[in-house]
């Protein structure tokens, strides 16, 4: 057996540690979705593992709050199912617009479906274009009125709520038979 130059040697190790840190991480990808569920896999991307820590992008700072409390739940979640040793989670937000570019995420699609068939949704909006004689707005005086005049002309042919008659899409009303301001207050 010959002897090789000892950066020859040292590089296929770190090649192989590499490649193995990569099936471990690809592995977490997996069983992510199935371990914090379809909701939080939506608003999460895992990140990085790296010496037993995981690092996790969330969607928005609450998100990152919350799931701290959660984060020995899911460290149990996740010894059940993959046999890695991991130490701790680290929830940021910082690095999520950076995840947005990615062709799927897990709970993507779950997310997707929930918004398509939220009560709230106006599937096909009256209004797609901005108003002919709208130009960008010089202040934010200029720019609420616009926006008021869009939200005005697509609520034009909106049934109205019963209690409190504002416009109300109509899956609130076969929803709530309110609109969901109201239906809040009853709750």
């Amino acid at each position: 057996m010959p002897l090789q130059p000892l950066n020859q040697v040292l590089g296929a190790v770190q090649n192989s540690h590499i490649r193995q840190e990569q099936r471990r991480f690809q592995q977490l990808l997996e069983v992510w979705e199935d371990v914090v569920g379809p909701v939080v896999a939506a608003q999460t991307r895992p990140l990085t593992l790296q010496r037993g820590v995981l690092k996790v992008a969330t969607s928005s700072a609450a998100w990152s709050q919350n799931l701290v409390f959660e984060r020995q739940r899911i460290l149990d979640k996740l010894h059940q199912v993959l046999p890695l040793k991991i130490t701790d989670i680290r929830f940021s937000p910082a690095q999520w617009r950076n995840t947005q570019s990615t062709a799927s995420f897990p709970g993507e699609h779950y997310q997707a479906e929930l918004w398509r068939s939220h009560p709230s949704r106006l599937s096909n909006p009256e209004v797609k274009q901005p108003l002919p004689d709208q130009q960008t707005p010089a202040n934010a005086v200029a720019a609420f009125q616009s926006w008021a005049l869009v939200m005005q002309s697509r609520s034009r042919t909106l049934p109205l709520c019963p209690e409190c008659h504002c416009p109300t899409p109509v899956g609130e009303l076969e929803r709530w038979h309110v609109c969901s301001l109201c239906a809040a207050k009853r709750w």
